[in-house]
Parts: structure tokens; C-alpha cells; sequence
């Protein structure tokens, strides 16, 4: 078992940024596709951002060009960086860690966009 700790959640206005942080603990992480998914009320978990073990991103088509995943394996942690944040972005953001057959989450923190 591998807990994972997000943090940075918050209320911002839209244009504004925010800073995700994801702690992981246990020595699986460095192998790890890292992970960053949201889940709006009545919508479905989607996919934001992804990062493998080397480092390669990929991103969901609606937040490339704003939204940074990145990771550092030193500190075991990974990160969402959010900036041109909109309305449609409001959503409960968890960190996801996949190896192998294991798929471990988070428990979730809060981001809320105003108008």
C-alpha cells in the first residue's frame, strides 16, 4: 500500500492558478505512472494529466497549454500546476499512482473556479 496526500485545493477566481501537490509514500513511487484525474458533480472521473516514470506528460485536450504536470522523485511527490483556471475546471482532483496491476488514489482536495 502506497498512500497518496494531494493538497493545494482551493477557491480561486477565473484567470487565477493554482498548485497541486501530491505526496506518495513507499519505494514504488520512481516506477510509477503518476497521474492527476478530476471528477465534477454528476460527471463522470476524467483523465487531466499523466506523467511515467522518465517524465513524459500527456494531458487532456482541454487543459494543454495551462495546466503543468511534473513530478520529483527525490521528494516522492508529484505536482499539477493550473493556471488560466476556468468555471468548467471546478472539480475534486485526485492523484492516481499506477504499476503493474495496482492502481492506488487519493483521497481528493477541492478546487472551485468563480466567475
Amino acid at each position: 500500500q502506497v498512500p497518496l496526500v494531494e493538497s493545494g485545493g482551493g477557491l480561486v477566481q477565473a484567470g487565477g492558478s493554482l498548485r497541486l501537490s501530491c505526496a506518495a509514500s513507499g519505494s514504488i513511487f520512481r516506477f510509477a505512472t503518476m497521474g492527476w484525474y478530476r471528477q465534477a458533480p454528476g460527471k463522470e472521473r476524467e483523465l487531466v494529466a499523466t506523467i511515467t516514470n522518465e517524465g513524459s506528460p500527456n494531458y487532456r485536450d482541454s487543459v494543454k497549454g495551462r495546466f503543468t504536470i511534473s513530478r520529483d522523485n527525490a521528494k516522492s511527490t508529484v505536482y499539477l500546476q493550473m493556471n488560466s483556471l476556468k468555471p468548467e475546471d471546478t472539480a475534486v482532483y485526485y492523484c492516481n499512482s499506477r504499476f503493474l496491476a495496482a492502481s492506488l488514489w487519493g483521497q481528493g482536495t477541492q478546487v472551485t473556479v468563480s466567475s
